[in-house]
């Protein structure tokens, strides 16, 4: 059995319910490849995320931090990307009081058909959190 050095960062998902989260169940229906290590928890609207969780993550280790926004297909409101756009800049000030690098928190709007959308992100994310963060 080969080995593979390929390393993998620590990457928590928030995705929507109706929106973002069935794309990534899809990812997988198509075996599209992430990361092994992206974990998901769905939430009903990414408005309702809490600065906190995102810190929390970081405390238990994980490398990034991924909203999937459900963007202007939110069934929650019509202004849900621009809540959420505060939530993250507000946890961005937050996490530099900390010296925590804002890169790795990244939010993007993933609609219920983007799977190899979510997949570059997650690709893309991982190389970069790989690359920049030292945990």
């Amino acid at each position: 059995m080969p080995v593979s050095n390929k390393k993998y960062a620590k990457i928590l998902v928030f995705s929507t319910e109706k929106i973002s989260d069935p794309a990534i169940d899809m990812a997988g229906l198509l075996k599209l490849h992430y990361p092994p290590t992206v974990y998901t928890i769905p939430v009903p609207c990414s408005s309702g995320i809490k600065p906190r969780w995102i810190l929390n993550a970081f405390e238990e280790g994980f490398s990034g931090v991924f909203i999937a926004a459900d963007g202007s297909d939110c069934p929650y409101g019509e202004s849900c990307t621009e809540k959420t756009g505060h939530i993250v800049a507000k946890t961005h000030e937050l996490m530099k009081e900390k010296n925590i690098e804002s890169a790795r928190l990244r939010m993007a709007a993933i609609c219920s058909v983007c799977s190899e959308s979510f997949v570059k992100q997650m690709k893309s994310f991982n190389e970069y959190l790989i690359n920049n963060v030292n945990n």
